[in-house]
């Protein structure tokens, strides 16, 4: 008697599904790739599980402490990274034949999307009118490959095959005219009271510039949101190490520029932007726009107001 033949049943694993499986490897939790992906932690946790029948394999051990890869996860691990990359550059070829309108994500620091992007982004609207701009201001940086972000704007980056401009910019102290009054004549960094960032963000500049330059420093007030940092400085809670202020952009209300015995720290803004999203028009009408608004913002020479 002929034995049956075998029956084969072909694994398909759909993008949504390898989006949603990468999405919780690299958050580590359900709930923080739940915002990422913006769905509900139920909604995450059902597809999960669903994929994970299909496949006939748990993917993730899940804990109080969040989601860790099984051995069988992490084989997948490298090939759905692979596909991401793929999924972004098939988006990116289909755009590339539209005309310049559309949603372009730029992503900065706070400080920079507050000074720089927020005025840049009024400054070109008339000339852009098709083209929404979306800032994401954020300290971790963004994944430009997996079009997380079109274009970022990164303090101190190091060049690449992304980079596309650059500017050098020196940091020094600014604080209100409230504050600079009351300080007048004081020159040691250390007998001034200084705005910087709380955990979980105190590892970061201004942070990190101060401890190396005063000798047991903490800030006077600080904040985990740039806004608040910003705000304290103009009413005149301390001073911060801030870029001066891009020539075509003014501060409102403006700080003045502190006379103290800390070298200007000097740190390059790279513009960063992926080759293949270079061609897509939207893009590379709001890259054209901010490479040449970068090369106007130039430290200029002189002393200190």
């Amino acid at each position: 008697m002929a034995k049956p033949a075998c029956r084969y049943t072909q694994m398909n694993i759909s993008w949504d599904d390898a989006r949603l499986f990468l999405a919780v490897a690299e958050a580590g939790s359900l709930s923080a790739a739940a915002r990422k992906l913006q769905m509900t932690q139920p909604t995450v946790s059902r597809r999960l599980a669903e994929l994970e029948a299909v496949l006939g394999e748990p993917l993730f051990d899940r804990g109080v402490a969040g989601a860790a890869l099984t051995a069988y996860g992490a084989g997948l691990l490298e090939p759905a990274q692979r596909m991401a990359d793929w999924a972004a550059e098939l988006t990116r070829a289909a755009e590339r034949r539209h005309a310049p309108a559309g949603v372009v994500r730029m992503t900065a620091p706070p400080g920079v999307a507050h000074v720089f992007l927020a005025p840049f982004a009024a400054a070109i609207a008339s000339r852009t009118p098709g083209i929404e701009l979306h800032v994401v201001s954020t300290v971790r940086p963004l994944d430009l490959l997996r079009r997380e972000a079109d274009l970022a704007l990164r303090l101190g980056a190091p060049a690449d095959e992304t980079s596309v401009a650059s500017v050098d910019l020196e940091l020094r102290a600014f604080a209100s005219e409230q504050y600079a009054a009351r300080v007048a004549g004081k020159t040691d960094p250390a007998d001034l009271a200084w705005i910087g960032w709380a955990p979980p963000f105190d590892d970061l500049s201004p942070n990190s510039v101060l401890r190396r330059r005063i000798p047991g420093w903490r800030p006077s007030f600080a904040s985990d949101d740039y806004l608040v940092q910003i705000r304290a400085c103009e009413l005149g809670l301390g001073a911060m190490l801030l870029a001066r202020e891009h020539p075509h952009f003014s501060r409102r209300p403006p700080l003045c520029e502190l006379k103290v015995d800390l070298p200007p720290v000097r740190r390059p803004l790279v513009l960063l932007c992926p080759r293949g999203a270079r061609a897509i028009p939207r893009v590379r009408a709001v890259l054209e726009l901010l490479v040449e608004s970068l090369r106007a913002w130039r430290p200029p020479s002189g002393p200190a107001r």
